[in-house]
This record gives structure tokens, sequence and C-alpha cells, in this order.
């Protein structure tokens, strides 16, 4: 499904959710789509269940998945609630970003270039 940089200082379980949140961002899981269980997703990735319960746990936290019973867990609708819930940390992060970027010497209209680009695009990729 995806890799994981056991190299990275980021938690696995960090590494899971952000991609999962990239998935669904990407518009690659849809809506009411169902993501693998725990154990399946343990199983293929060769990693401790808890590891993945924790991503999903924080997930769910976030708003972008919800589980069911004896069903599973699913892909969220993205609503407006949720949006506004992380547009403060999403900006926080921004701001942060930003932040090193300066201390660190990068030329500021290299920053407005690269947001105004993914605009134009509409991904980062």
């Amino acid at each position: 499904m995806f890799k994981l940089d056991y190299s990275d200082g980021k938690p696995i379980y960090e590494q899971i959710k952000d991609n999962f949140k990239q998935l669904i961002i990407e518009g690659v899981l849809k809506t009411d789509d169902r993501i693998p269980s725990v154990r399946e997703l343990a199983i293929s990735m060769a990693i401790n269940p808890n590891t993945i319960q924790k991503a999903y746990k924080e997930l769910e936290f976030e708003g972008y998945v919800y589980s069911v019973r004896a069903k599973g867990v699913f892909v969220a609708s993205i609503d407006n609630i949720v949006q506004e819930k992380n547009t403060d940390k999403l900006y926080k992060n921004l701001e942060d970003a930003v932040r090193e970027l300066y201390f660190v010497g990068e030329d500021k209209e290299k920053l407005i270039d690269t947001i105004s680009k993914f605009y134009e695009r509409g991904s980062l990729t």
C-alpha cells in the first residue's frame, strides 16, 4: 500500500497516519472506502498491530476515518467541521516550516513561487 522509512526519525505510527491522510487528501481513498483492518495491515507490512492501532486511533480522532463495530474502518467525509479543526493546526505547521526556511536562509520568493505552483497544479506532486 505504501512504504515506510525506518531511517526517518518520525515514529512508524505517524508515518502510517501521514500516508493514509495523503491517500485520502489526494482522493485515492474516497469517502466510505474500507481501509485494511489492523490485523490485515500488520500482517502485510510486518508491523506490530499496536502500532497500526495507534495510527488508526489518531486518524479517527482527527476525523479522517470512522470505525463500525464488526465491519471495519472506513474513510470519513472530510466536512467543514473537520477542515476547520485541522486548519489551525495546518497553519501552525506552515508557520513553523516558514520560520525554519527563513532561519536557514531560503529566499522568500522561492517559497511564494512554490505555493503558487501548488495552487496552479492543484497538488504538490
